[in-house]
């Protein structure tokens, strides 16, 4: 049975039959405003958990933000909700949170081929084609949304906004790197990929060929002009964090070269922004490390903003 206040969200057509239309599967109360929500996904064929956090009113429509994990996909420890207090912040707040369970090392994207580690991976059609629509109706939203991610998946919010460019009104992307057209950029996706152990070349196809440039989101910039937009990140420098947690050097030094990379990203995504007058909010800062203590810091910064875009 659903949790109360959750509607049964049923095929759009009574012609499609239940197990080829995406729908929820089931769905668990964890606590009175948390609950697990499993849904099927026909273009991935298999269902996706959803962790979602009910708003502090839930008497009429709200809207969604949909909150990305990062490389491990929710599915290890580096999650928002064991590493942030995005439970606690979301308390007295009047927005349904969803939290996907998945997607590990798949930049949340389309790929061309089933990957023999990573299987089959369709996270484009899924997040927004096959999604919305059954949680606007099981949750009953208000229809406006945002989405934002952090680190492999800030780059990704980013894409997904580009993709479905009428889906969200607010993005927000934390130390996420955009660029996969340039050398440096395809570097990083090339790394977090294999990580995972998959094949880059099953996302888009070889390493610089068309795909890559077309999933570039310099390059497809004016796709987000009118949204509301965050971007952060840090240079890599010793920050507050730093000091109040004394890492071991050796992480350090490995998260300060990534942020300091993903911060050059970040750079050349306010250029191009500004010259094409599509405004944004920055928070580019010359310390700070790849690290969680600044992706609390950023989500707690921007949801003013997204809050405003989306009625929250």
């Amino acid at each position: 049975m659903p949790a109360a206040g959750v509607a049964n969200a049923e095929p759009a057509s009574g012609d499609i039959s239940r197990s080829t239309a995406a729908h929820v599967d089931r769905v668990d109360s964890v606590t009175d405003r948390e609950l697990t929500m499993y849904v099927y996904s026909p273009a991935m064929d298999r269902t996706v958990r959803l962790d979602v956090i009910r708003p502090a009113d839930a008497s009429g429509p709200r809207p969604v933000l949909y909150l990305l994990n990062g490389a491990g996909g929710g599915e290890d420890a580096a999650t928002w909700q064991q590493q942030t207090d995005v439970r606690e912040f979301f308390d007295d707040k009047d927005v349904n949170v969803v939290i996907p369970v998945g997607g590990a090392y798949s930049y949340y994207t389309d790929w061309q081929q089933d990957d023999q580690v990573l299987g089959r991976q369709r996270w484009t059609t899924f997040l927004t084609e096959e999604l919305p629509p059954v949680l606007d109706q099981a949750l009953g939203t208000s229809g406006r949304n945002a989405i934002a991610g952090m680190s492999m998946s800030g780059g990704s919010a980013l894409a997904l906004a580009a993709d479905a460019p009428d889906l969200y009104q607010a993005v927000a992307a934390y130390s996420g790197c955009a660029q996969t057209s340039s050398e440096p950029g395809q570097n990083y996706v090339e790394l977090v990929v294999h990580l995972g152990g998959g094949d880059v070349e099953n996302m888009w196809g070889p390493v610089g060929g068309p795909e890559w440039i077309a999933r570039d989101v310099t390059l497809n910039a004016e796709k987000l002009r009118g949204k509301a937009l965050y971007i952060s990140s840090g240079g890599g420098l010793p920050g507050p964090h730093e000091f109040s947690s004394a890492p071991n050097p050796v992480d350090y030094a490995v998260l300060g070269t990534i942020e300091a990379a993903v911060s050059q990203c970040n750079e050349r995504l306010r250029n191009t922004l500004d010259g094409l007058g599509i405004e944004a909010t920055y928070d580019l800062r010359p310390d700070g490390t790849h690290s969680w203590g600044y992706w609390q810091d950023a989500l707690h910064d921007s949801w003013p903003m997204i809050a405003a875009a989306i009625g929250g």
